[in-house]
């Protein structure tokens, strides 16, 4: 019990910390552009969230014929799009540099559990559209799903598909991405692959 203690209250101190989250040095490596991609993705999920709580304060119905509204219902079509590019570019560069080395497993499980639950959470999104390419997704969408024995999910239910794009599904993303931030704050970004070359140079 004691160990449990002592290591929770570790863990809180280094997660609670000021330094965690606003560090005064941060690494030479991870100043470049490429170790932006994480924070362009939280960034456009940032707008993501805010245009979407607009976005359902209003109703559906509003969608269609207040210009306001639209514009915003655009921002939230758009940040979808950067978050997704952002996001594959950000697995793309945390694949190749080895971003599950030191420790951060769970960080680099995390990431792609996040990405995974994005997919549902975007598609819902276009379900609750109303228009006719929504309609024709969600029949065949529910046509793939009873093909996998999953007929259980009713797509075709624009209020059980608005409950789970503009809740539950955002709720599960959001508390992933919280964790994956953590994660990345308290054990710091991978650091790049050592120099072979430089390695062998030495040795000789």
């Amino acid at each position: 019990m004691a160990n449990w203690t002592a290591s929770s209250k570790q863990m809180l101190s280094e997660v609670m910390s000021a330094e965690t989250w606003l560090p005064t040095e941060m690494p030479e490596y991870a100043q470049g552009f490429m170790y932006m991609l994480g924070s362009l993705t939280a960034s456009s999920f940032a707008v993501l969230v805010i245009s979407g709580v607009i976005l359902a304060m209003n109703g559906p119905d509003v969608w269609t014929y207040n210009a306001a509204v639209r514009f915003i219902g655009a921002t939230h079509f758009w940040a979808v799009q950067a978050f997704f590019f952002f996001m594959m570019l950000h697995l793309w560069r945390v694949f190749f540099t080895g971003a599950w080395r030191g420790g951060r497993g769970l960080t680099w499980l995390l990431g792609a559990v996040a990405f995974i639950v994005a997919i549902p959470t975007a598609f819902t999104g276009f379900l609750i559209n109303g228009d006719l390419y929504s309609q024709w997704n969600a029949v065949q969408a529910k046509d793939g799903l009873n093909a996998l024995g999953l007929g259980w999910v009713n797509l075709t239910n624009a209020g059980q598909m608005f409950g789970m794009h503009v809740v539950v599904l955002p709720l599960v993303l959001t508390a992933i991405i919280a964790l994956h931030i953590t994660r990345v704050r308290t054990k710091s970004v991978v650091p790049p692959y050592p120099d072979v070359n430089s390695s062998a140079k030495a040795v000789k």
